[in-house]
């Protein structure tokens, strides 16, 4: 695991605000969850926020350049296959947030996480069901993480090629079930779900 944190220097705690947190890719087949930690400067509203589902590739990729510009702090983090295969993807996801807000530069004395359960933290952690679509730091880490995990894949794609990683980012479409019983599979794999588990018990 590495995470990406997007300031310098030794934490230190944030006098206002919360941080959001979010992830992306609790559904696919392979590759890594990842969480997004921000925390926004009180008072600065960003331009675009909204659910990282609904908006485009394109409209995702400005708005985060804008999350980065605009924030106090933010920070990338991931459980990769193999942790999600250990731990089960709820855990898994629950360590990749406790990565992510442990990666903020500036310590956040309260986080809001997106959905209906949160990582064991330092600080007061609150769970908010569509916090993504309704506050505007869980919508800038929803967005972060989905931008951060899409560019993985896309990477993954490269190194593991036929699997079509760059189009379906690892979710389990006709394209990638196809290829995942042709090919048997690759490294990044999940395998303990379903359809990657079927191919690993026939071979």
């Amino acid at each position: 695991m590495t995470a990406a944190d997007g300031q310098f220097g030794l934490p230190m705690f944030a006098n206002e605000g919360a941080a959001g947190v979010d992830e992306a890719g609790r559904g696919p087949l392979a590759g890594p969850v990842v969480a997004a930690a921000v925390l926004l400067a009180p008072g600065r509203a960003v331009r675009g926020l909204a659910d990282s589902k609904v908006l485009s590739d394109a409209a995702r990729r400005d708005t985060a350049m804008r999350v980065l510009d605009g924030a106090l702090a933010w920070s990338v983090a991931w459980a990769d296959p193999a942790e999600i295969d250990s731990l089960n993807i709820l855990n898994a996801t629950l360590l990749a947030m406790r990565r992510a807000v442990e990666g903020l530069a500036l310590r956040p004395r309260h986080v809001l996480v997106d959905g209906n359960r949160c990582p064991r933290l330092d600080c007061t952690v609150e769970a908010i069901v569509r916090g993504d679509a309704s506050v505007p730091s869980i919508s800038a880490a929803s967005i972060l993480a989905k931008v951060c995990r899409d560019d993985m894949m896309s990477g993954l794609d490269e190194i593991y090629p036929g699997y079509g990683f760059s189009s379906h980012k690892g979710y389990p479409t006709r394209q990638h079930v196809a290829a995942l019983e042709k090919l048997g599979p690759s490294p990044v794999h999940r395998r303990t779900f379903g359809p990657v588990a079927r191919v690993v018990d026939r071979a």
